[in-house]
C-alpha cells in the first residue's frame, strides 16, 4: 500500500501543495499568517527509505503525530521508531535526523512556533509541477534553511552520534 498521496490530497489547498526532491511531499494545512505565528500544521508523506540530513532548529520545535508507516527519529541521544498513532516532540536546538520506514510514512508535523511551513513553501516544488525529473535546489534550500535558523549539520544517514568527538586514535 502506497502512502504517498495523489495529486488531490489536500483539494481545499491545492496551491500549498509541495514536493521537496524525489522524497518528501508537504500540504500545508495551516500556516503562520492563520495562527499569527503561533505554529503551523503540514501534513508529510516521506517515500520509503528516505531521511532528512542531520540538523536543528534554533526558532522553532517540531512535533510529530504519525498516521502511517513508520519513521525513525535520531533527537539527541535518543533513538525512537515511530508507528501509526504515535507522537514526538523534537526540542529546540536538538540535533536531529529522521528516515522512513520500509512502506514510507505520513506525519502531521507541527512547528511551534512557526517556522517549518515556511522553509517548504519558499524552497520546495508545487505539486503540480512536479515531475520524475524534480530535484532539490540544495542551495536554496540551505539559504533558506539558514536564514529561518535551521543548522544544517550532515547530510541525510547520519545521526546525532556522528556529532560525537571519537576518542584519540579512532577513525
Amino acid at each position: 500500500m502506497s502512502l504517498i498521496p495523489s495529486l488531490s490530497s489536500n483539494p481545499d489547498h491545492p496551491g500549498r501543495q509541495y514536493a521537496l526532491g524525489q522524497e518528501l511531499r508537504v500540504s500545508v494545512l495551516t500556516a503562520a499568517e492563520e495562527t499569527e505565528g503561533r505554529h503551523d500544521v503540514t501534513d508529510s508523506f516521506m517515500l520509503a527509505g528516505a531521511a532528512t540530513p542531520l540538523h536543528a532548529h534554533t526558532r522553532y520545535e517540531e512535533r510529530l503525530w504519525v498516521s502511517a508507516g513508520l519513521l525513525t527519529v535520531w533527537a539527541g541521544d535518543e533513538k525512537v521508531t515511530l508507528r501509526s498513532g504515535d507522537f514526538y516532540t523534537i526540542p529546540l536546538r536538538v540535533p536531529h535526523a529522521i528516515a522512513a520506514g520500509p512502506d514510507g510514512a505520513r506525519a502531521l508535523n507541527i512547528s511551534t512556533p512557526a517556522g517549518f511551513a515556511e522553509v517548504i513553501a519558499r524552497t520546495a516544488t508545487p505539486l503540480h509541477l512536479f515531475t520524475e525529473a524534480t530535484a532539490l535546489d540544495v542551495e536554496l534550500f540551505n539559504a533558506v534553511a539558514e536564514e529561518m535558523g535551521d543548522l544544517l549539520l550532515g547530510p541525510p544517514g547520519s545521526t546525532p552520534a556522528d556529532l560525537a568527538p571519537k576518542p584519540p586514535g579512532t577513525i
